[in-house]
């Protein structure tokens, strides 16, 4: 039975690679776009849902970090995993002056066709007109959104460990927003390119909550993918490279898990951008930890396997490298059980030793305490699963650059 089941995630992968490679343009910007910011997006739980007053006729502010600037920027907006459809009356950007306000003379509204409103049917995504603007790289962006109606069905990123501001009414081109509601989550975004004049690339990072951030602080752009795009920004043979964070808290790659899984996922996420020709996998923690005995342990090890082979033929197929990332340790934390243990050092060892990556980043080494399995005491944010500040600074600058000037 677990040898049929991996026949099947085989002869899966190889159909959707086939299928999903045809069509599809090459993933390098030398068109000129480049994807410098993305999301993973999800069906946002009732519990991250818009607080008061919500979405409905008001208008809300994200802040994002962008890695590669750019002359001329296009924003993508996503409505994929909701059943209804979302209608937006008008969208600016802007560069931040502090938490919720932006320089009024740097407002710039987009158009969708031309036109300032759209609707978004369920399940599809729209494009900004580009538009110019003057985006620094390693630099913060407002992105203001006035909605028409809104449901509860809504596609957002609940992890964004930045926060948002809602505000009543229509105020698209307010530069100082009064009394907002404040709310942790991002809503509708998707990703945003630049075209930068230069061959330019992008890393994409396919994560749950590690890469997410959870551990990370609020506002302060410190997840391990941050940390690394700021050393390849500052490297002179790296700063066109944009590093895209696809993580989502709770997520696994086989099956269950919040948000879709990665299989699920990979194509929308990974072969869906501008100019990826790196691909980080670092997932499957969330697989064995949801495992109940030593039987569906073993045989979820040889799935997140199976599943590990089928995102990297797809890569391949589209032109991308992968490089595995080892699981972090989870002894002691709320997955420990030792038959969860054993099999975390068999996916780690097939990571590291089947020849199947383009390259490994041994994560897992560089976080482990004196026993292997634990990860190091001063590294976690008091649950030995997730990374604190401290260790995702460690994580994003173990990962050598050298990966990435080839």
């Amino acid at each position: 039975m677990r040898f049929k089941n991996l026949y099947i995630f085989i002869i899966l992968g190889f159909l959707v690679s086939c299928s999903s490679s045809q069509g599809l343009e090459k993933q390098s910007s030398k068109d000129g776009w480049l994807t410098t910011w993305a999301t993973a997006p999800q069906l946002v739980e009732p519990h991250n849902l818009p607080p008061e007053p919500g979405l409905s006729g008001n208008t809300l502010r994200q802040i994002v970090r962008v890695s590669v600037g750019g002359e001329k920027v296009r924003l993508r907006f996503s409505n994929r995993y909701s059943v209804d459809s979302l209608e937006i009356k008008a969208v600016s950007i802007a560069v931040p002056s502090d938490s919720c306000n932006v320089i009024a003379s740097t407002i710039r509204p987009l158009t969708f066709g031309k036109k300032n409103n759209f609707k978004i049917a369920p399940g599809s995504d729209i494009y900004s007109d580009e538009v110019n603007f003057n985006l620094k790289s390693n630099s913060l962006l407002a992105i203001t959104i006035s909605y028409a109606k809104v449901t509860p069905s809504i596609t957002g990123h609940p992890g964004s460990r930045t926060t948002s501001f809602i505000v009543k009414g229509e105020q698209i081109n307010t530069a100082a927003f009064k009394n907002p509601v404040k709310t942790d989550h991002w809503y509708s975004l998707f990703n945003i390119d630049v075209k930068t004049g230069k061959p330019s690339y992008a890393v994409a990072i396919m994560g749950n909550s590690i890469t997410d951030g959870r551990g990370s602080g609020t506002n302060r752009q410190n997840r391990w993918p941050d940390i690394l795009s700021q050393h390849l920004l500052a490297d002179p043979s790296t700063r066109n490279i944009s590093v895209l964070n696809f993580g989502i808290g709770g997520n696994c790659v086989v099956r269950g898990g919040l948000g879709p899984t990665a299989l699920d996922r990979f194509d929308y996420n990974i072969l869906n951008q501008q100019g990826v020709k790196w691909l980080i996998i670092l997932e499957g923690v969330n697989d064995l930890g949801g495992t109940a005995n030593p039987g569906d342990a073993s045989k979820r090890a040889e799935e997140l396997i199976a599943a590990y082979q089928v995102m990297i033929d797809k890569a391949h197929a589209n032109g991308i490298k992968v490089y595995g990332a080892t699981i972090l340790p989870f002894a002691k934390s709320f997955y420990d059980k030792p038959f969860r243990i054993e099999a975390w050092k068999k996916v780690n060892d097939w990571i590291r030793n089947s020849g199947k990556f383009d390259a490994v980043i041994d994560f897992a080494e560089r976080m482990q305490g004196e026993t292997p399995e634990v990860i190091l005491n001063d590294m976690h944010d008091n649950d030995f699963l997730h990374p604190n500040e401290a260790g995702y600074r460690r994580m994003g600058e173990s990962v050598d650059l050298n990966l990435f000037k080839n």
